[in-house]
């Protein structure tokens, strides 16, 4: 990921709206869910959601299907690891005794 796109994800992130429906899909996995649900579940008007979800589509963190007349949002999983590994990329790099490097930043770790 580069600078650009971590900065874009980024702030489409920073809507607290946003960061719940986007954590709603995350835990809701690849199948995803429709757009109408996702707004019932949330309790966030249709158009709202339909607002938030074109955001983090133009940001990259998320997927969109149709099934038949629903629209089916998904979280693209490769992009948010990629945000993941771009923000830990150096994690501890000039730390006097930096942990080996793996998939989760662990300098708090003894």
């Amino acid at each position: 990921m580069e600078t650009d796109e971590a900065v874009a994800a980024l702030s489409a992130l920073a809507h607290e709206t946003r960061l719940e429906v986007f954590r709603l899909l995350v835990r809701r996995g690849p199948s995803g869910l429709p757009a109408g649900q996702a707004a019932t579940i949330l309790g966030i008007p249709a158009p709202t959601l339909s607002f938030h979800l074109k955001e983090l589509r133009l940001a990259g963190m998320v997927r969109r299907r149709r099934e038949g007349r629903s629209l089916v949002y998904s979280p693209d999983f490769d992009a948010m690891n990629s945000l993941v590994d771009f923000l830990t990329r150096n994690c501890c790099e000039e730390a006097s005794d930096p942990p080996r490097r793996n998939t989760r930043c662990d300098c708090n770790s003894p």
